[in-house]
């Protein structure tokens, strides 16, 4: 602890440090400094994620991987701690379970690190050109190839170290027919981005053989032109073989279709989820039928238009949007004010009910718990007052929680607590989770933002009024607002 004092009391002069006279040539070298010492301290951090995971801390404090635990811990993003796990594993030394050290997966590059003539960007240009070389390669290359990279990435930039790798794996594959099955599998993928500002959603992957060749057939039907055209009301739907569809209308709208490939195969996939889903093949998904289920407001619904509507999946959707795909759906309309559905079973039955779901889809969007960002759909139902301690399946003793969030919640030193916030508070009859002591000494409840976003803005925008009329400067954090 010595070390990380002396650390904070050098980060500290730094910070006081006048600079205002110093050289040129001064301000160039102490940048130099200071960015070799970011490096190696970026070897410190590798070193205490590889000593939490061999004393398998994230599960004795009740998270399920050392990403949750950074996540939790350090406040930082998703993507950075999944980024600084993947960097210990290639770039970290293990132990054996005779407490021998281990060579790291990346020798060569971990040294570097660690002598601070690398950063983090640097490590990263190398783990990726390292996956990409071809498992049929045998192990003395391969480690001479992460040697020449690590080589390069001590005298370049990231953007040099991935040009040397295009060329290293070149060489290493002159013929492109080095590839197996398992170098497939392990490619293999598609991932959803999160919607942008316009409610859009970035979609990125590699196919293996065996999906591209179930896939190929299916656009070719769904995807041809003239078919399950949103902009052309008179397009046929569905399948283009299908006997019922009029040859002559197809012929029709195929003349006067001018999207691209792209935006074809775009809608036939959107037109084959929609019968899919219609279908009701899917069955049920924790007690509701597989379908799009989305949350608007009474104003909306009048109005018929203007703003977004929310999915159970944690999606935004153009009001007039939701109001068309509501057309061939089979909406549930539930007043909540209103006692016509049964939300109150007490201590009658433990598991929730459909309406209950339905209602807490609604109210609360997604998991309940601070940070979380899980969406409705997969939350599952959970008593705020557990059943085991008395508590009621009513509405408002009920909350959404995912399933990785509901392990955490238990009596031990690591656990979490929940409780619904008392009337009179700001968010009255919200679930609140009280943190462990090793989150938060006080134990403050705190309230999940992540669904209701429009919360914060309200909040700030009210302290901004307030602020303007008192002539005083108060900071935004302090009634608790992050």
């Amino acid at each position: 602890m010595e070390h990380l004092t002396a650390l904070d009391a050098a980060v500290s002069g730094l910070l006081d440090a006048d600079l205002s006279g110093v050289s040129d040539s001064d301000v160039v070298l102490i940048m130099q400094q200071l960015e070799k010492s970011l490096r190696r301290a970026g070897s410190v951090s590798l070193r205490l994620i590889v000593e939490s995971v061999e004393r398998s801390l994230p599960a004795t404090l009740g998270y399920n991987s050392p990403n949750k635990l950074l996540i939790e811990v350090l406040r930082v993003s998703a993507a950075d701690a999944s980024a600084r796990v993947a960097s210990a594993r290639d770039l970290g030394l293990f132990h054996t379970t005779s407490g021998e050290q281990m060579e790291a997966a990346l020798p060569e590059t971990a040294a570097a690190q660690r002598d601070g003539d690398i950063g983090a960007d640097h490590a990263r240009a190398v783990r990726k050109i390292m996956r990409k070389i071809p498992h049929a390669v045998d192990n003395a290359d391969v480690a001479l190839a992460e040697s020449i990279l690590a080589q390069c990435a001590r005298g370049g930039t990231p953007e040099d170290v991935e040009s040397a790798g295009h060329r290293l794996l070149a060489l290493l594959n002159p013929d492109g027919n080095l590839g197996d099955d398992r170098d497939r599998s392990r490619r293999r993928g598609v991932s959803l981005g999160r919607q942008d500002s316009e409610l859009m959603s970035k979609i990125s992957g590699e196919l293996d053989p065996t999906a591209r060749a179930l896939l190929d057939p299916i656009l070719a039907k769904w995807a041809r032109p003239g078919m399950n055209n949103p902009d052309d009301p008179e397009s046929p739907c569905g399948d283009a073989e299908n006997p019922s569809i009029d040859r002559e209308a197809l012929v029709a709208a195929a003349a006067r279709d001018n999207r691209t490939a792209a935006q074809r195969n775009h809608d036939a996939l959107s037109a084959m989820f929609r019968v899919m889903l219609e279908s009701g093949i899917l069955g049920q998904h924790r007690g509701l039928p597989v379908t799009a289920i989305i949350t608007i407001t009474l104003d909306q619904l009048e109005k018929a238009a203007g703003g977004v509507a929310t999915t159970a999946t944690g999606g935004l959707l153009p009001v007039d949007d939701a109001l068309k795909l509501a057309e061939r759906a089979h909406p549930v309309l539930v007043l909540f004010d209103h006692d016509g559905r049964p939300l109150h079973l007490g201590r009658r039955r433990r598991v929730a009910s459909a309406d209950q779901r339905l209602a807490l889809i609604a109210a609360e969007d997604g998991c309940t718990r601070p940070g979380c960002a899980t969406p409705a759909s997969m939350c599952a139902v959970h008593h705020v007052q557990e059943w085991r301690k008395g508590g009621h399946t009513d509405i408002d003793s009920l909350t959404l929680v995912c399933d990785a969030c509901h392990a955490q919640v238990h009596d031990g030193p690591a656990g979490w607590a929940t409780s619904s916030a008392p009337p009179g508070d700001t968010y009255a009859g919200r679930t609140e989770w009280i943190p462990p002591p090793h989150i938060d000494p006080d134990r403050r409840p705190r309230i999940n933002h992540r669904h209701h976003a429009g919360e914060l803005i309200g909040r700030a925008c009210r302290k901004a009024r307030d602020r303007a009329r008192a002539g005083d400067r108060v900071p935004l954090a302090e009634d608790g607002v992050p």
